[in-house]
C-alpha cells in the first residue's frame, strides 16, 4: 500500500457551497427577527403612567417594528435565492478552490480492514484483563499502557519458543491482570508468522 489521493468520480454530489451561504445567512436573519419579535410583548408601559414613559413605550416600539421592516425584505430575497440555489451539485462543479481529493480507496479498505482487526482483538483481550480488574473501565487504559511498555524478545530455536517478556507495570494490581493474560495468551499456543516459535508472554525477567 501506498500514500496518495485520487480524484472523487464526477458522479458523486456535495453540497453546494454557494446554497451553505445563503442557508447560513438565512439562519442568521432568521434568529434576528425571532428576538426581535419576541421582545415586542416584553416591552411594556411601566407604571406610574407619565408622558415621558408612554414616549419612551412608544419610541422602542417604533424601533422595533423598524428593525423587523428592515429585516423581512432581505430575508425574503435570502430565501428566495436560497430555494433558486440547488442544495447539491456534482463535485466537478465545485469551484476550484472548494476541490478537494480523497485517500485511495483501496487504501482507505486496507487500513480500515487493519483497523477492525486491531480494535477486535483489544476487545477480546480487554475481557479477560476484566476478569482480574477492580474496575472493568480500566481494562481499556491498562492495554494502552501494556502497548508503551518495553519488552525482551528471546527466541529459543531449540525449544521452538519466542517469549516476549513485558517489564513489570507502575502497579502490582495492573502487573497481577498483565500476567493473568499472558497465560490465556500463551495457552493459545500462536505461532509467530514467518516462523516455527511458538509464543510464551512472561511478565518480568524470563
Amino acid at each position: 500500500m501506498q500514500y496518495g489521493t485520487e480524484e472523487i468520480p464526477a458522479a458523486v454530489t456535495v453540497l453546494n457551497p454557494a446554497w451553505r451561504v445563503l442557508d447560513g445567512e438565512v439562519r442568521k436573519n432568521n434568529a434576528e427577527l425571532k428576538s426581535l419579535r419576541q421582545l415586542q410583548p416584553n416591552v411594556g408601559l411601566t407604571q406610574p403612567l407619565s408622558e415621558a414613559v408612554v414616549r419612551q413605550y412608544e419610541q422602542l416600539q417604533g424601533e422595533l417594528r423598524e428593525r423587523i421592516e428592515q429585516i423581512q425584505p432581505p430575508l425574503n430575497q435570502l430565501k428566495l435565492r436560497r430555494t433558486q440555489t440547488p442544495r447539491q451539485i456534482p463535485v466537478q462543479e465545485l469551484p476550484k478552490a472548494d476541490r478537494f481529493t480523497r485517500l485511495r480507496t483501496e487504501r482507505k479498505y486496507f487500513l480500515d480492514t487493519i483497523q477492525m482487526i486491531a480494535y477486535r482483538a483489544e476487545t477480546s483481550i480487554a475481557s479477560s484483563v476484566r476478569e482480574k480488574l477492580k474496575r472493568s473501565d480500566d481494562a481499556r487504559a491498562l492495554l494502552r499502557q501494556v502497548h508503551h511498555t518495553e519488552a525482551d524478545l528471546i527466541p529459543d530455536p531449540e525449544a521452538k519458543t519466542l517469549t516476549v517478556c513485558l517489564h513489570h507495570l507502575t502497579q502490582a494490581a495492573h502487573d497481577t491482570a498483565v500476567r493473568y493474560l499472558c497465560e490465556e495468551l500463551t495457552a493459545t499456543e500462536t505461532v509467530f508468522p514467518g516462523t516455527d516459535l511458538r509464543l510464551v508472554y512472561k511478565l518480568g525477567s524470563a
